[in-house]
């Protein structure tokens, strides 16, 4: 027996199978965007948590679904911005160099072909931003001061454009509070070129807008609150609008050593000094033992730890001999720990009414090159007056 199948059923069927396959379709590209997002957001915990070969992989399979999308170039320059600060081998920090300026590279390239198709891709604009971000960094190590005038007014150009009319990009206020926030502590010609190219530095307009990346921001999020755990802590020494973000990226990322070291110096600040001291014996636990990623280079920030909690003790006999034993270690990767207990070991000076003796350490903080940051801006400040501790 034949069975006949009516002209209606089979377009009924048809029809049918059409709109099947358009909703597949449709459900691909709207699973595109969330896995590239996905694999980027999963690149970023890694690397906080110093899994550095997994957040390389996550990042370049984000890569790989988005070829043409610069956002994921500039986050592996980001990344290898961020392994060429922590390297511990001159020949590891020149491989991370180099990667992350062929990185920054291709986010340039791929965000200018974007924005020659759509000259309002807000998401090009921030990616080519957030490259800059890298390689200005990597030039303000390097003191390359043409390129981190003209870096700083190309960020600024691009955050503008990137925040458009009706972008929602929470992580561009990390980027405009970094440059509102540190324009001003850059050093004399930095500050000078980068200000005649964009808005002076604001400090105050500056947290805000980190406080609102912290708070709001996607993948960016956490480089906000560790932003701000390190200002509040150094720059603006509020210890106490520290700790929240201190602790909670020590609780979420317990495998990175540098917010186990925040922590622990925030505490010491607050005068928690038993908590302080359990940061601090485990640090030394796990140099000791071996554990990775805490390696035996670490243990000048564990001296410098240990000086912290017994300066803020007013134990300054036992601070000093660890401010004295950071300094032993001169390796490249050690500068700032020795700016900072170069500082620290003045400050005891001026402490004890030895005011000659506290200039010389100042003097000799400000010398070490590669040192910049919070610790030489407190050594100028107490050149000009004297260190009291208050009340």
């Amino acid at each position: 027996m034949k069975i006949k199948i009516s002209r209606t059923l089979l377009l009924v069927l048809y029809s049918l199978f059409i709109i099947s396959f358009m909703e597949t379709e449709i459900r691909a590209a709207e699973l595109q965007p969330n896995q590239f997002h996905s694999y980027l957001r999963q690149g970023i915990d890694k690397a906080f948590n110093l899994e550095i070969a997994d957040a390389d992989v996550f990042i370049k399979k984000a890569v790989e679904l988005e070829p043409e999308n610069p956002t994921g170039y500039a986050y592996l320059a980001m990344l290898h911005l961020f392994s060429y600060e922590m390297s511990f081998e001159l020949k590891d920090r020149d491989i991370n160099q180099e990667a992350m300026l062929y990185y920054f590279r291709e986010a340039l390239a791929k965000g200018e072909k974007r924005i020659k198709n759509n000259s309002q891709d807000s998401q090009a604009y921030f990616a080519m931003a957030l490259a800059k971000i890298a390689k200005l960094q990597w030039a303000i190590h390097q003191k390359r001061y043409f390129i981190i005038a003209q870096e700083t007014s190309n960020i600024w150009d691009y955050l503008e454009k990137a925040k458009g009319e009706t972008s929602q990009n929470y992580d561009t206020y990390f980027l405009t509070g970094l440059l509102h926030y540190h324009l001003n502590h850059l050093s004399g010609i930095i500050r000078f070129l980068s200000s005649a190219l964009i808005i002076s530095g604001k400090r105050q307009k500056g947290l805000r807008e980190l406080e609102l990346a912290a708070q709001k921001g996607d993948l960016l999020k956490e480089l906000a609150q560790a932003e701000l755990s390190s200002d509040y802590l150094n720059f603006e020494k509020q210890p106490e609008k520290a700790l929240p973000y201190a602790q909670e990226l020590n609780k979420r990322f317990p495998n990175n050593y540098n917010f186990s070291f925040v922590l622990g110096n925030t505490l010491a600040d607050l005068h928690r000094f038993e908590e302080a001291f359990d940061i601090a014996r485990e640090i030394e636990k796990n140099i000791q033992a071996g554990i990775s990623p805490f390696v035996p280079q670490l243990q000048p920030r564990y001296n410098q730890l240990m000086g912290r909690i017994l300066f803020n003790q007013g134990e300054y006999d036992r601070s000093m001999e660890y401010f004295q034993n950071a300094l032993k270690d001169t390796s490249f990767y050690n500068v700032r720990t020795r700016v900072w207990a170069l500082v620290r070991l003045g400050m005891i000076q001026d402490i004890r009414k030895q005011r000659k003796q506290a200039e010389e350490y100042y003097l000799k903080a400000l010398e070490v090159k590669g040192g910049e940051g919070a610790a030489q801006i407190d050594a100028k400040k107490y050149l000009k007056i004297p260190y009291a501790p208050l009340s």
